[in-house]
């Protein structure tokens, strides 16, 4: 059975910083496993950059991963807060993480586009990886469950 994410804060409705869950831990590792994967076929088969573009893109997008769970694990936190305060805040960290993984991604792709010799397919092949990840992971938890 697929893990049920549960969030746990303190009484200030910040999150507790309770490890992500074993769901959570198999899509990283596997996006950064896929990501590995096709940046070394890349390297054999293309060149150099573009399989730096691809660990690039893989990069990227674990790190969005790892940014959004940390971001919603908080703001499911303040939700199921039981609080005396009115109305709780969210920490400034959480909105930062919550919106800084748009524009570090932005910036990557503006970067590659502009001035670097990475090809951009290359990078986005690598963002991609994400989607692979999560394809993999969930055929494996819908195989392996019992």
């Amino acid at each position: 059975m697929v893990d049920a994410v549960s969030f746990h804060a303190d009484s200030n409705g910040r999150p507790s910083g309770r490890p992500p869950g074993r769901f959570e831990r198999r899509m990283a590792a596997t996006t950064l496993v896929l990501g590995t994967a096709l940046a070394a076929v890349t390297l054999a088969m293309h060149s150099a950059p573009a399989a730096t573009g691809v660990m690039l893109g893989t990069l990227l997008a674990w790190l969005n991963l790892r940014w959004l769970d940390q971001a919603a694990r908080a703001l499911a936190g303040l939700a199921q807060a039981e609080t005396a305060a009115e109305k709780p805040q969210i920490p400034q960290s959480t909105w930062v993480k919550f919106f800084a993984r748009y524009a570090l991604m932005a910036l990557a792709l503006y970067v590659t586009v502009t001035r670097s010799p990475v090809p951009l397919v290359s990078v986005v092949g690598g963002l991609l990886m994400l989607g692979a990840a999560a394809i993999v992971v969930g055929l494996y938890e819908t195989f392996t469950s019992r």
